[in-house]
């Protein structure tokens, strides 16, 4: 990862902004800008300087992986010698990330400085500088993206044969993340979602004990982290054979899906593709069970911007990946979701998750 060049497109921004110094505590904002994994981390970044700070339990790995930046080693906090720095640095003000920084961050940081300057010193961004450059991917990251996308359908194929009913959701979880790790993952992007029969009408219906149900869907919903990216993907099986009310559904959720993606373009508006996955769920009288947005950003978070929604001004720009998952829940009968990832592309989007989509009947 080319970290000088991401210092310095976000110098250009604080500069734009004149933003004198800025202080970075989200540590998903830390690692790419400078590639440090710890779990504790402040970054502070002028125009002329860039320092890392960190506890003595990271003074190997710090040295190791941190690009770009100067490391310190705390003696106490590091987030307090952070803002030491910067007030001795000559800094009139730093600013912070307020959709990162707690009321309790914040008085520590007011704390670490002289009592004359507690209330001033510190000053909120207007905007998020930091998630306007993540929502863009470079090649290298949608390389390791695509990488990561594909172990996520590799980890689909595999798990298929073990889908049976009678099986316990949170066994059917286990054996997914199983091989997940096994064929290379550094872990799960988010906790696995195994919903079956009427608890596929949960759109977040995590793993229970429940057994997968004789005839009825199975939604798995579930992500791998490969070298620090996430992957996100849904489908949904059906157990036994089908009726014409489910195959129905299946076919409507889908056409949904693939006019949402045949949307996604530079140019166009999150909203606008959000409005693509409604108007054909709309047409099929089953809009009313589409209960969430139809897809986010996701990177070294599995939840990054653009919300992919409905009335989002965010336009779309090549590099930007984002899912596409329109689904329908209907309480007390089931659900049905399908989920891409998708790479805006210079003409359109690229999908990234290439799994069947067509009805798999078990």
């Amino acid at each position: 990862m080319d970290y000088q060049k991401r210092l310095r497109a976000l110098r250009g921004k604080i500069q734009e902004q004149k933003v004198e110094a800025l202080l970075i505590t989200h540590l998903p904002d830390v690692r790419y800008l400078c590639g440090f994994t710890g779990s504790n981390a402040a970054l502070a970044v002028t125009q002329k300087h860039a320092v890392m700070f960190t506890d003595g339990r990271y003074t190997a790995q710090a040295k190791q992986e941190t690009r770009g930046a100067r490391v310190v080693i705390a003696k106490k906090s590091a987030l307090r010698e952070a803002c030491a720095w910067l007030e001795k640095s000559g800094m009139k003000k730093a600013y912070f990330d307020p959709e990162h920084t707690t009321v309790f961050a914040l008085g520590m940081m007011r704390e670490a400085i002289s009592k004359r300057r507690q209330q001033t010193f510190f000053q909120p961004l207007a905007k998020p500088l930091i998630a306007e450059l993540r929502m863009v991917k470079d090649a290298e990251e949608l390389l390791l993206m695509r990488k990561a996308a594909l172990t996520g359908c590799q980890v689909f194929d595999a798990v298929l044969p073990h889908i049976e009913p009678g099986v316990p959701e949170v066994e059917l979880a286990a054996t997914l993340e199983f091989f997940s790790r096994s064929l290379g993952a550094d872990g799960m992007s988010f906790e696995t979602i195994v919903a079956s029969g009427k608890r596929s009408a949960f759109p977040h219906g995590r793993a229970t004990a429940e057994k997968l149900p004789r005839k009825g869907f199975v939604t798995l919903d579930f992500g791998v982290i490969l070298s620090g990216y996430c992957s996100d993907m849904t489908r949904t099986v059906y157990l036994g054979k089908a009726g014409r009310e489910e195959r129905s559904a299946y076919e409507a959720v889908l056409e949904a899906q693939e006019a949402a993606v045949a949307a996604v373009r530079p140019g166009v508006t999150c909203g606008d593709v959000d409005e693509a996955a409604r108007q054909v769920l709309r047409k099929a009288g089953l809009a009313k069970y589409f209960t969430h947005s139809t897809g986010h950003g996701v990177g070294i978070e599995i939840h990054e911007p653009p919300r992919v929604a409905a009335k989002q001004e965010q336009v779309l720009t090549q590099g930007m990946v984002i899912t596409i998952e329109p689904g329908i829940y209907i309480e007390g009968k089931f659900g049905i979701r399908i989920e891409d990832m998708v790479a805006v592309t210079e003409s359109g989007a690229s999908i990234l998750t290439s799994a069947p989509k067509a009805m798999i009947q078990l």
